[in-house]
């Protein structure tokens, strides 16, 4: 009787010191109504392909900031259909996806399918680190909610397209227009909008333009499809974009132009010597 009393007592103050521990992290979590000030900028910490840790400034200082105002509207419903279709429903939390990715991952009898919202995959990118633990999920959660009750929709989606990753080192929509297709976001077409946001589950493997070009152009499609569904595209639009073919000459290019340079550096440098 005596170890079952030792046994309760441990099990409920382990949990009260759990939950103590929990308030604690909660009540140092960043504020986040800064984020509302567009001349905002804020320094994180970005990983490349090789899993180096390097400092990402986001706001108008980052050479590639790219403003709500210059990001194609097809753009911005191409990653709701493809990320967070409930965006402008939600408060922070799509409760019916997590519902829907829990039913899924039990099928499935593993962790299959996410249910992130944009508003939570901005909170990750920006404040949390990614390790999958019961309090960095809270975290997450509450700074969404938060976020939502601080900012407007669109400043979110803002925040959202300028921290996604789209190639190595390559981070938001203005960088990724300049590395595919040699262009400012403001000039991409309907097609080139949703090739990148077909990207965005794994721009590094599964979706990786220059390895799988043609999962990316069929996630392209569908995407296509969808913001014709929802009357973003008109069905003259719709049929164009199917038929073009993007042209990710961009980075080869700038690879190109690079060499080019290099060699007359060299060769200028080599007459100089002999001079």
């Amino acid at each position: 009787m005596k170890t079952v009393k030792c046994l309760t007592v441990i099990v409920f103050a382990g949990i009260f010191l759990y939950a103590a521990w929990i308030g604690v992290k909660l009540f140092r979590l960043p504020p986040v109504s800064g984020l509302a000030d567009r001349k905002m900028n804020l320094t994180i910490q970005v990983k490349d392909w090789q899993g180096k840790i390097h400092p990402f400034v986001v706001g108008p200082q980052n050479r590639w900031w790219t403003t709500s105002e210059s990001i194609p509207l097809e753009m911005k419903w191409a990653v709701i259909v493809a990320e967070d279709a409930n965006f402008y429903q939600h408060e922070g939390i799509d409760v019916k996806a997590i519902k829907n990715a829990i039913r899924y991952d039990l099928e499935k009898k593993r962790f299959a399918r996410g249910a992130s919202t944009i508003t939570q995959q901005v909170v990750k990118n920006l404040y949390l680190s990614r390790e999958k633990t019961i309090t960095r999920k809270i975290e997450e959660v509450i700074l969404a909610k938060r976020i939502e009750q601080e900012l407007t929709k669109g400043r979110i989606l803002e925040l959202y397209l300028n921290i996604v990753e789209l190639g190595p080192m390559v981070y938001g929509i203005g960088h990724g227009a300049r590395f595919y297709f040699d262009k400012p976001a403001s000039g991409l077409t309907p097609r080139e909008c949703t090739f990148l946001a077909a990207m965005l589950p794994g721009p590094q493997k599964i979706y990786n333009p220059y390895r799988h070009l043609d999962r990316v152009l069929k996630r392209s499609d569908m995407l296509l499809r969808l913001l014709r569904e929802q009357g973003v595209l008109t069905e003259g639009e719709y049929s164009q974009a199917l038929a073009e073919t993007p042209d990710i000459s961009g980075m080869q290019k700038k690879v190109d132009r690079s060499f080019t340079g290099k060699v007359k550096k060299f060769f200028k440098s080599l007459f100089g010597f002999f001079r």
